[in-house]
């Protein structure tokens, strides 16, 4: 299993559990990310593990889903990384069976639009795409409405297997 050093301080990772789940898992998959420069190329991912590739990819999809939903989240380029990868695989294993179903639901509406919403355009034209991709909107109520559990289930993961995402020192 390839595992790049990400090594997060004792009393950091105390702070961020006292303070929520949200920022416990915030703490992981950024310090995940930090640890590859920031962004996750192809030569980046050779160096993570798939626990860390998915912690990484929910917090993408986290961040991305409850900002503009998932027309954003194609908008912005990550359909790729979360459709035609193994993600919902992955979370179904962490035990987010809701989780993965709603994935693959947004993954057959990125398979048939995301060329299109993917195109280069205005602020208007992107705006507009709320209107005309109304098959999203259900996903993105779905979401908003089960985020607090799922981020729940993803800081539980992470603090049952910790030595799968990093060191604490």
């Amino acid at each position: 299993m390839a595992n790049i050093n990400v090594t997060l301080e004792d009393a950091k990772v105390r702070e961020a559990a006292a303070a929520g789940m949200d920022e416990f898992v915030n703490l992981f998959a950024d310090a995940v990310i930090d640890s590859v420069g920031g962004q996750l190329t192809e030569e980046a991912m050779g160096r993570l593990n798939a626990d860390q590739i998915t912690l990484v990819a929910f917090k993408y999809l986290h961040d991305e889903v409850m900002d503009g939903g998932f027309v954003q989240l194609i908008y912005n380029g990550f359909g790729p990384f979360i459709f035609f990868n193994p993600f919902a695989k992955a979370v179904r294993e962490w035990g987010l069976d809701d989780l993965a179903a709603l994935v693959n639901k947004a993954g057959k509406l990125f398979r048939k639009y995301g060329r299109d919403i993917q195109r280069d355009c205005t602020d208007e034209e992107f705006m507009a795409m709320f209107e005309q991709y109304p098959e999203f909107d259900d996903l993105d109520d779905k979401f908003v409405e089960d985020e607090e559990q799922w981020v729940a289930a993803v800081a539980h993961y992470i603090d049952e297997n910790i030595g799968r995402f990093a060191e604490i020192k």
